[in-house]
């Protein structure tokens, strides 16, 4: 791949409310470095690393709302309490020094929680009917006042990221953690105003980027990462063609998304068996007019699930088709997760035409900090 064929992934990116220098996302990657919750120097360096390299938006790892239950290890990072903010703002300072902007993933795993973990080992995992993402009876449903706990631990972290000189935050409500086990139907069967059709079950997740944005101001990005599957139900879908996919997208759109980040296992498929060969990234732009990440196995010959599956890593492929799509204005920004997590270097390899020095993904990978 020449320099100039990846032209189009290192073109600025403007947006009412986001300037990048190019568009390539680190995408959010659970990385449990963080003891105690708190964010170290060695974390601070791993995001440095890639924004010296030429990412242009690092999204870091899930980091946990301020609420009992919502997180299943000791070293996953919070996003409360003065020690980790600290951290937090350690991380801020030293990504901007090399020149990148980040924003945090705010995170919680709601019913998926295994019982027992964490660091309030005894609290509830919650959900919003106390279903599993199998839809069996597990726990208990929120009640409304916990409900209005949740959302405001959601706007206190905003409001964290903004204080800290974060530019921008990103919530989570992909792959059957909380904000989207109240999308699903087979997780959320309340019959209150959090509950009923498809639409109305996005009533949880436009409350809390309405309380977001009360927090924030009017001009702080909110991006909302949203999937169609969940772990364990790769076949999941919210939507099943493009009309059920508008009708969702539009409270989230009105209550104040700014850029969806569209969550998919490879980036190259179709998001309906409709004969329209968009992915969900491009459908959802067209639909919403909003800004969207697209990202799945990218630059990877196997997609992430089979890592696990197969205990294997991934070699190298081509993008020639990411940035086809890329520069046909399908999608505005790209996500890059496992290829850049084995490679801090990958995008100004890329950018100046190395391909031939771009290390493959291995197991290791997720028990260091490249």
């Amino acid at each position: 791949m020449s320099t100039n064929s990846a032209k189009a992934l290192f073109e600025p990116f403007r947006s009412a409310k986001l300037s990048l220098d190019n568009r390539i996302v680190m995408a959010p990657m659970t990385r449990g470095f963080s003891p105690g919750g708190v964010p170290s120097e060695d974390v601070a360096a791993y995001y440095k690393r890639r924004a010296e390299n030429g990412v242009g938006l690092i999204v870091t790892e899930g980091t946990l709302i301020n609420h009992p239950a919502a997180g299943a290890s000791t070293r996953w990072p919070h996003f409360y309490g003065a020690n980790a903010l600290n951290g937090w703002s350690g991380v801020v300072n030293a990504v901007h020094g090399a020149g990148g902007k980040i924003m945090p993933q705010l995170w919680h795993l709601g019913i998926t929680r295994k019982p027992g973990t964490g660091t309030n080992p005894d609290a509830p995992s919650v959900g919003p009917s106390g279903l599993n993402l199998a839809g069996e009876q597990v726990g208990e449903p929120l009640t409304e006042a916990e409900i209005a706990d949740l959302i405001a631990a959601y706007a206190q972290a905003a409001a964290d990221a903004k204080r800290l000189g974060f530019d921008g935050i990103e919530l989570h409500g992909a792959h059957g953690y909380l904000i989207d086990q109240f999308f699903w139907g087979v997780t959320n069967t309340r019959t209150d105003r959090f509950g009923g059709g498809l639409v109305k079950r996005t009533r949880f997740a436009a409350e809390v980027v309405e309380a977001c944005r009360r927090a924030v101001g009017p001009d702080f990005p909110i991006m909302l990462r949203f999937s169609q599957w969940k772990d364990g139900a790769y076949d999941a879908r919210l939507a099943k063609d493009a009309d059920e996919l508008a009708l969702f997208l539009q409270p989230l759109t009105d209550a104040g998304v700014d850029v969806f980040h569209c969550s998919t296992r490879r980036f190259w498929e179709p998001a309906f068996d409709d004969g329209v060969d968009l992915n969900l990234a491009a459908w959802t732009k067209k639909l919403t007019g909003k800004p969207t990440i697209t990202v799945g196995s990218v630059g990877l010959d196997l997609e992430f699930t089979r890592f696990f599956k197969e205990k294997k890593g991934a070699g190298i492929t081509g993008i020639e088709e990411l940035l086809e799509r890329l520069d046909r204005g399908e999608f505005d920004l790209v996500a890059i997760g496992r290829a850049l997590l084995g490679d801090p270097a990958w995008a100004a390899k890329i950018k100046e035409g190395r391909e031939s020095e771009l290390r493959p993904f291995t197991p290791e990978a997720t028990q260091t900090l490249y």
